[in-house]
């Protein structure tokens, strides 16, 4: 029984030291905010319209279902324009949930359906990437 227990406690050890490991690097002072980096491909000759939607539309329906955006941005590297939005969530699952409210929501649908109509396609590929604070970082220092 003893070697047992033995066992059992050498098996276990690792995944603690493994979990106690990844913590460590984890800012703890933000409790469990993650955020979200969020970069749409847009086609040149129509980025003005996506703006106008963004700036129009989205942003209002994304604060009705609790969207928290931080700051967003364009980025033209001559061969590419992105538009690059931050948002900041309490954790993932009200990532996800949120993200799903927002997608089946009738009014975003019939704006999304309706500028597509108008202007064709307004986004090529989306990128979409959670993060968490690392422990060392100077924003965990200053909060």
């Amino acid at each position: 029984m003893r070697v047992l227990s033995i066992l059992v406690l050498l098996l276990l050890a690792p995944v603690s030291f493994a979990t106690e490991a990844q913590d460590r690097f984890v800012c703890q002072s933000n409790g469990s905010e993650l955020h979200q980096l969020r970069i749409y491909e847009l086609n040149r000759s129509n980025k003005d319209a996506f703006h106008r939607r963004f700036q129009d539309h989205a942003l209002r329906i994304m604060k009705r279902h609790g969207f928290r955006i931080i700051d967003m941005w364009e980025s033209d590297s001559g061969k590419k324009v992105e538009f690059v939005y931050l948002l900041s969530w309490p954790d993932k699952d009200t990532m996800d949930s949120r993200w799903k409210a927002f997608l089946a929501d009738q009014e975003w649908i019939d704006t999304k359906r309706k500028s597509v109509a108008e202007s064709g396609e307004l986004v090529g590929e989306v990128s979409s990437r959670s993060m968490t604070r690392v422990s060392y970082s100077p924003a965990c220092s200053r909060q």
